[in-house]
């Protein structure tokens, strides 16, 4: 590891963490917790505004900060790889939720079970439990 990462990292966190600017963070928020069993583990908000400015929301062992779009923010998107024990039922719970589906649950010739669904912001989010022991590549 280089010098440069060798640094205090607040609980949680890793080297690079996902951080998504959203223009509805509270129904995301929402979204997250119900559609993919999320925890919110903190929150800042603008004194005035009353806008997120940075809540923290934790899957798993991942942390994902989430934040009021605005500016050269609106309208980004990404895609997140999720790894879970159970496809199927995160899949259909998702989309109970408000995701849409990209593709249903099905089992991939590279040793994943895989679903793609689209959640409520417009990001992508590649559902998948490893069924093999081994990398990838």
């Amino acid at each position: 590891m280089h010098k440069l990462y060798k640094t205090h990292l607040p609980e949680a966190c890793s080297t690079v963490n996902t951080y998504l600017f959203v223009e509805k963070p509270e129904e995301y928020i929402k979204f997250l917790v119900d559609g993919l069993f999320a925890e919110e583990v903190g929150r800042m908000t603008d004194e005035k505004s009353g806008e997120i400015q940075n809540a923290q929301i934790q899957i798993g062992h991942s942390r994902i900060m989430i934040s009021q779009a605005r500016g050269q923010f609106l309208g980004m998107k990404t895609s997140m790889y999720l790894y879970t024990n159970d496809v199927d039922h995160l899949y259909e719970n998702a989309i109970k939720r408000g995701a849409k589906g990209e593709f249903e649950p099905a089992d991939m010739d590279y040793g994943d079970r895989q679903a793609g669904i689209k959640d409520p912001a417009g990001n992508y989010w590649w559902i998948s439990k490893r069924l093999e022991t081994k990398e990838y590549y």
